[in-house]
């Protein structure tokens, strides 16, 4: 007999890999930042450069772990959602078939820290980490719903994340736009 449970940690593993990788670029960014604008000297004053990065690390592997938390709930509430309205699996059999992707991001987690001196690599690999869980998703899913079915589902999905990163890049061109407007012209 098999444990169903014996993946139930990856997602929480996942995140916390994905988040100290994405911190740790981040940390030689600011680091790098702070030297250019004379900032770092008077911080070694303080803390020892160990000390330095070691806190910086703290505060961004917490922030990427709450940005990569969120993600991580919404996902899953698109997807709840679309399998509410498209799955006809009253027993829930598709939901646990399709569990054991969570391997997929756990492998992509594990590979963006051979990429962790390039925002780009790492970016390139969570994107396709994303892509490969949703293809694979997609492929379990599929003996348990119609073609019609995994149509809409798709499109849900594809539609709610358009949505959603549209109202986000909207806010934060308004944001933006909103900063340089109240700048005095020099």
């Amino acid at each position: 007999m098999r444990n169903p449970y014996i993946f139930g940690f990856l997602p929480f593993v996942t995140v916390v890999f994905f988040s100290l990788t994405f911190g740790v670029y981040t940390v030689g960014v600011s680091i790098e930042l702070f030297k250019e604008i004379g900032l770092y000297s008077g911080m070694r004053e303080f803390l020892s450069d160990i000390q330095l990065r070691l806190s910086l690390l703290v505060i961004y592997a917490l922030f990427f772990f709450m940005v990569f938390s969120a993600l991580k709930l919404i996902g899953e509430t698109i997807h709840n959602s679309a399998m509410l309205f498209f799955s006809r699996d009253a027993e829930g059999k598709s939901f646990y078939e399709a569990r054991a992707g969570n391997v997929i991001y756990f492998f992509g987690a594990i590979a963006t820290a051979g990429g962790i001196h390039s925002i780009k690599v790492m970016g390139l690999l969570f994107l396709l980490t994303t892509i490969l869980y949703f293809i694979y998703t997609v492929f379990k899913l599929s003996k348990f719903m119609s073609l019609a079915s995994m149509i809409g589902l798709i499109a849900f999905e594809v539609m709610m994340w358009g949505v959603l990163l549209s109202v986000v890049i909207y806010i934060s061109l308004k944001l933006y736009n909103g900063v340089l407007a109240s700048l005095p012209i020099i």
